[in-house]
């Protein structure tokens, strides 16, 4: 990387580089460029540890064979309101931005489109899946099987589970539309192998040893659990998730996950599914604008002492990616050393800054 060690990174010149390290293990162009625009379109909306965080991992599994580079994603199953789609174990955000945008047709014409994937992989973060339904007026909502177990069931002590995160978007009449994504554990597995990264600790409550004393140590995470989000609630969550984005979709699920970071080799055939529901299906034309009055109802009450005044998911995060798009996106050293380190791995130029 060049001259500018520690300034903003164009967001172009980032995609572009994405693009390069994608396509340097046989993914073609097109598609490498559409999975870097939603890798880094997850940095800008503030994503981090599922966007180019994760370059490492997709290299590794491309150059390994555990990943198709030319997967051709296919319609499976298909009737007026869903569809299962194959992602012949290529990258995942082609998988996933495809069922999006065949849920979206779907919604269009049926009210509702709900569209599963299996032999997928990992895909970033599941905000990106749903966004899109709400800029267009209708709620979205999609899901993932967690790509390695984390997680054993509530009770037991076999890591069974993954973080199954789920993510839900609605339009609202203000400046931002209302986009919760969150794993059914209460850290997800990408925030603590960013800790690694940076040699910082983790905190009291992410995860537990075998022998239920706190592991702070995110080194060790391989000797302790993920906790689940509200105990057996959570688990619950994880469970019904795992059956509607795995079970249902023919993808793995339990001992059937394939670990994708120290895997490289083998098929993950990760399931997922993207929803969406358009409110006109139910005679409801003003939807953005309710919502935007039960959500100012929620922000004009008073705040506990000591914290800060009320926010919704998603709240603030249009003029934040609008300005990283215009002023490039601040990479965290321990990132940046790692792409450095990426391009020499693997002959690359990184001089994007």
């Amino acid at each position: 990387m060049a001259d500018n060690k520690n300034g903003p990174v164009s967001a172009d010149r980032l995609t572009a580089f994405v693009a390069a390290a994608l396509g340097s293990q046989g993914v073609p162009d097109a598609d490498a460029t559409k999975v870097a625009e939603i890798m880094v379109d997850a940095d800008i909306f503030g994503y981090s540890t599922h966007g180019v965080f994760r370059l490492r991992q997709y290299m590794a599994r491309l150059k390994d064979s555990g990943c198709n580079p030319s997967a051709k994603i296919g319609i499976a199953h298909e009737t007026v309101a869903t569809a299962l789609i194959d992602g012949d174990n290529g990258l995942g955000h082609l998988a996933m931005s495809a069922a999006r945008d065949l849920a979206i047709g779907k919604a269009r014409t049926a009210g509702i489109g709900w569209v599963g994937v299996r032999r997928g992989n990992h895909a970033g973060p599941l905000a990106l899946y749903v966004r899109p339904q709400a800029e267009t007026g209708m709620i979205g909502m999609a899901a993932a099987v967690g790509s390695a177990n984390h997680v054993p069931p509530f009770g037991g002590s076999d890591l069974l589970l993954g973080t199954n995160p789920i993510a839900i978007a609605a339009p609202s009449a203000d400046a931002d539309p209302f986009v919760m994504d969150m794993a059914t554990t209460v850290a997800a597995m990408g925030k603590i192998k960013t800790l690694i990264q940076r040699g910082e600790p983790m905190p009291e409550g992410w995860m537990v040893g075998r022998d239920g004393a706190p592991l702070t140590d995110p080194n060790k995470k391989s000797e302790g659990f993920l906790l689940p989000i509200g105990g057996a609630k959570g688990f619950g969550l994880s469970v019904a998730i795992g059956l509607m984005a795995g079970v249902l979709n023919g993808a793995a699920f339990g001992s059937d996950v394939v670990d994708f970071t120290n895997d490289t080799t083998s098929q993950t055939n990760t399931g997922q599914f993207v929803m969406a529901l358009d409110p006109l299906a139910f005679g409801i034309t003003d939807f953005d604008h309710r919502a935007k009055a039960a959500f100012d109802e929620m922000r004009a009450s008073e705040p506990l002492p000591g914290h800060d005044p009320v926010r919704l998911p998603g709240e603030g995060k249009t003029a934040a990616a609008k300005a990283r798009r215009t002023s490039g996106l601040t990479l965290n050293p321990a990132l940046r050393r790692d792409l450095e380190a990426l391009a020499a791995d693997y002959g690359l130029d990184a001089s994007f800054t």
